[in-house]
């Protein structure tokens, strides 16, 4: 006999089982239905516009830069043209600014003096003026030292210093090294990076950057001014540029809105500046994730099919097999092909989970295929700015949504055969999987997204999360604390160990 065959014929029957089963049907329907209506609801429900020169409408697509990322490029820059080779070195003598804070009075504008941590003052090379082209910068910070970061998505730590800094940028070809130092004389390299096609002439000279202020979920006006002495060029000895690169509009189309600006004193150079020189993780658009907004409620139905699909069969094996004095002695006990009662508990468990674990990647498949691409025609349709989504990521996050709930179906299968109790297992399996999303989302406790099987849903991120760019601790600012397969295998662990408990204790209590 093929050793198989008890498996295979297993899995037979447990799919016979569910697809008869009106019921389970029914509720996994509805899951697909109530998943892609609240992402379609949603997604066509929303309506962004912004202020711009021309007055107030949608806002433009988002600014990329030279990988296709999203990104932010406003800083002031003070600068000179370089032809060739050479660099420049300078002292950062200190760095405050200005933030606003939630008001204390109602009404009344609350700024307050500092700088939030990721403000920046430093040296910066780039290929030109037009926003989203090729640069390095190496910089200090507010509350992160010295880093050296190039072309917006890619950062590099020097020292933890927040102190004023002598720092050096140099440029010899397509290679741009950042150094930085505490006296001027003793030098360390932070980074040396790579401009593939950087010009043979460029742009060179000091800047000014900060983010805005994190509250409420939302970025409130933030600025920075460092003062820059000890400055020497190499390679460029004409006079200084002064520009405040990416500055918006107000509705006027001439007032600049919260500008920036440069003072000469002496020889120190004081340069104020707004915005930031990064990923735009929240302001480059809607994300991919936001149409599966309401799949967390879709999963509440699959967890109640997984659980009720082995109750269910449960109950009719206790039915069955009964007390044993309750059993005529003369009429033999037929075993129910799916219980655990036998000496192998491992298949028809193994078996159940099979078939509901593919039946529920099913499920997810066809919810995200719908309501993923769905959402995003609707949200351009009404001229929404889109985070830009590579097809390996819109893959990614459809696949991956299904992956997601074929996980949490089996896991909550193996909790249904550790408690035996359906109530008792959906409570668990809403309490380890639903309440922590729901508690991220509203940016409260985002660190059950790391230690709970909730932290599968960061296999639905389509928006990185960058190190060097501060977001909101909420699933709305695109935060999920893994990445998103790191994510995924955490859920994934928690389904095998259910299931693998839930064997043990059955293979403990049928050998005793």
């Amino acid at each position: 006999m093929n050793p198989s065959s008890p498996y295979r014929s297993g899995l037979h029957a447990e799919w016979t089982r569910f697809r008869t089963g009106r019921g389970w049907v029914l509720a996994m329907a509805a899951s697909v239905l109530i998943t892609v209506s609240l992402g379609l609801l949603i997604s066509g429900g929303v309506r962004s516009s912004c202020v711009t020169g021309k007055g107030e409408g949608p806002c433009p697509p988002p600014l990329l830069g030279p990988d296709g990322t999203a990104v932010q490029d406003r800083y002031y820059f003070v600068h000179q043209p370089l032809k060739g080779n050479g660099g420049i070195t300078a002292r950062v003598a200190g760095m405050t600014g200005q933030m606003r804070l939630p008001d204390a009075v109602p009404g009344v504008r609350n700024i307050k003096q500092g700088v939030v941590p990721w403000a920046k003052a430093g040296l910066l090379v780039r290929q030109s003026l037009k926003q989203g082209t090729l640069y390095a910068a190496v910089m200090l910070t507010g509350d992160h030292g010295v880093r050296m970061q190039h072309n917006f998505t890619h950062d590099v730590a020097g020292g933890p210093h927040n102190g004023p800094q002598w720092l050096r940028l140099t440029r010899s070809g397509d290679t741009i090294t950042g150094y930085e130092s505490d006296d001027g004389k003793a030098w360390t390299e932070v980074s040396t990076v790579k401009l593939a096609g950087l010009p043979e002439t460029v742009e060179i000279g000091l800047f000014a950057a900060s983010p805005g202020a994190l509250w409420d979920m939302a970025k409130a006006f933030a600025q920075a001014t460092a003062t820059f002495d000890q400055i020497k060029l190499q390679g460029a000895n004409g006079s200084w540029r002064r520009d405040d690169v990416g500055v918006a509009l107000e509705s006027d189309g001439k007032t600049p809105h919260h500008p920036g600006g440069a003072v000469e004193s002496g020889d120190k150079l004081i340069v104020t500046g707004g915005g930031d020189i990064g990923p735009a993780t929240v302001e480059g658009g809607m994300r991919a994730d936001f149409t599966l907004i309401g799949g967390v409620f879709g999963l509440i139905l699959v967890l109640g099919v997984a659980v009720t699909f082995f109750t269910a069969d449960h109950r009719r094996g206790l039915s069955r097999t009964g007390p044993p004095l309750a059993q005529p002695l003369a009429q033999p006990v037929e075993p129910l092909v799916g219980s655990l009662v036998g000496p192998r508990p491992a298949r028809p468990l193994a078996a159940k989970a099979t078939v509901l674990g593919a039946v529920a990647f099913a499920t997810g498949l066809v919810t995200s295929g719908i309501v993923v691409p769905g959402g995003l025609a609707l949200l351009r349709a009404h001229q929404n700015p889109i985070q830009p989504l590579p097809l390996g990521t819109e893959l990614r996050v459809i696949v991956g949504y299904a992956a997601l709930t074929a996980a949490v179906a089996v896991l909550a299968l193996g909790l249904a055969a550790l408690v035996k109790r359906a109530i008792v297992a959906i409570g668990l399996a809403i309490a380890l999987v639903v309440v922590p999303y729901l508690l991220a989302t509203a940016g409260l406790a985002p660190w059950l997204l790391i230690i709970t099987p909730a932290a599968g849903f960061a296999i639905t991120q389509s928006v990185p999360t960058f190190a060097h760019v501060d977001v909101g601790p909420s699933l709305f600012g695109s935060y999920y604390p893994l990445p998103p397969w790191a994510g995924l295998a955490v859920t994934c662990a928690y389904a095998a160990l259910a299931l693998g408990a839930a064997i043990a204790v059955h293979r403990t209590r049928n050998h005793r």
